[in-house]
């Protein structure tokens, strides 16, 4: 999703557009359409409904059953307080005018909406609609991370994490990829939130993983998944979900948007098979859960290259998901006894950091792509996505360190042994999934 600019920069498939409209040059560009209008709001709930109910379910049936209520508190509980500190301020800090500092971070300008109004429009969508799709975004890319910490955590963590993080960590870097920030005046290729979404919330998981600790048991005696059933549902809502992600972010009812929607099938639909082909022949058997694993692994990754490649270079997007993915998973838990526990660096972080390096490449039109910015070579490309990958992994790292330790001194971190082994359904909610 690289927002205003880039969907100037790339709307035209038979020539390039003549120059790179800023945030606010674009704003007045263009009268509303309602046939885009009517896509991006239909988009914005097909977003919403990727953390609810997509992600909530995904990662419901991935822990033990007496924690599977605590998983859906923490999703629900993430979208609500995301949803309230957008509007408050996150929304403006992300996309208003930041004065002297707009290369860092956006201003106040737009803060609890000021000035944003149905007659203010992005492109050709009243910026409430714009508004609401972002929305969607920052409720998502915390509720990612809860996939790190879960079975472990306290409850009073995961709301001051997310808060502080959604404002300290994802409003800023959103800024710089998709807000007219200093990445966007590099020219950095984003279009869906390879760094601004899978990178952030991957590497925070680490940090986060790293400083809990591991699960009871963990390496060798945490207890399978309760219910790949319901895994499986979430996985596929998601994946219903990631159309309006990736082709909403071309912001318009275009072949710009049905291209992305036809490269991010076919990515996730590949990356599921190479995930379980990889397991078959490693472990013996294919699984359910490996299987949507991939799923989510192919969707990550073309998630910052869906409105640059084509076809064949989703297929490749989606066969290297498949397996540096899976890869990574068995390096983070078996090689540095890292327990993310449902994966969220190994899919996102690697997934997210791939596909936005692979997007340098495979948007060659040889290969199928839309084709490089006028005056960029590959390698400037690569260079220039590279350079986008560190400052992330550097400032969401660094930040989340930092927030873990305000946490443990504010709230504390984790849950006390009894309570983790009982669970925490009913220990930190007084609620069970299952009477049993």
């Amino acid at each position: 999703m690289q927002k205003f600019w880039i969907r100037c920069r790339w709307l035209a498939l038979g020539g390039a557009a003549t120059a790179l409209l800023m945030p606010g040059q674009a704003l007045a560009a263009n009268a509303t359409d309602t046939g885009d209008t009517a896509w991006l709001i239909t988009a914005t709930a097909l977003v919403l409904f990727m953390t609810l109910p997509g992600l909530a379910l995904f990662y419901g049936g991935l822990v033990r059953a007496q924690n599977v209520l605590s998983v859906l508190m923490h999703c629900y509980v993430i979208a609500c307080l995301a949803s309230v500190l957008w509007y408050i301020g996150g929304y403006s800090l992300a996309f208003g005018d930041g004065g002297p500092a707009n290369a860092l971070v956006g201003g106040l300008n737009k803060a609890f909406l000021a000035g944003v109004g149905t007659d203010s429009v992005s492109g050709s969508i009243p910026e409430s609609v714009f508004f609401m799709f972002q929305m969607t975004f920052a409720i998502i890319t915390p509720a990612l991370i809860v996939g790190a910490y879960v079975e472990r955590i306290k409850f009073g963590a995961v709301m001051l994490f997310s808060a502080l993080w959604l404002i300290i960590v994802y409003a800023p870097i959103t800024h710089w990829v998709w807000g007219g920030g200093w990445l966007a005046e590099l020219g950095v290729m984003d279009f869906a939130g390879g760094i601004v979404v899978h990178t952030t919330a991957g590497v925070s998981a680490l940090v986060i993983a790293m400083a809990l600790g591991g699960r009871n048991g963990f390496p060798g005696e945490v207890k399978p998944p309760h219910n790949p059933g319901m895994t499986m549902i979430g996985a596929a809502m998601l994946w219903v979900g990631w159309f309006g992600f990736n082709a909403g972010s071309a912001l318009a009812a275009d072949q710009s948007a049905g291209m992305a929607m036809a490269a991010t099938h076919i990515s996730a639909a590949t990356a599921s098979l190479v995930w379980m082909i990889t397991e078959w022949v490693r472990f013996g058997k294919p699984s359910l859960i490996g299987t949507v694993t991939g799923t989510i692994a192919g969707l990550a990754t073309i998630t910052p290259a869906s409105g640059f490649v084509g076809p064949f270079g989703a297929l490749v997007i989606g066969a290297a998901a498949g397996f540096i993915c899976f890869v990574a998973v068995q390096v983070v838990k078996q090689k540095l006894k890292i327990d993310d526990s449902l994966d969220v660096f190994a899919v996102h972080g690697v997934g997210g950091m791939m596909g936005t390096m692979m997007a340098a490449i495979l948007v060659l039109p040889a290969l199928g792509g839309m084709g490089l910015a006028e005056g960029m070579t590959v390698g400037k490309a690569l260079g220039v996505q590279l350079i986008g990958i560190v400052a992330a992994v550097i400032w969401t790292g660094g930040v989340s360190w930092v927030l873990v330790k305000v946490c443990l001194a504010l709230v504390g971190l984790r849950v006390e042994r009894e309570d983790e082994i009982e669970g925490l359904d009913i220990t930190s909610h007084g609620e069970r999934g299952y009477e049993i």
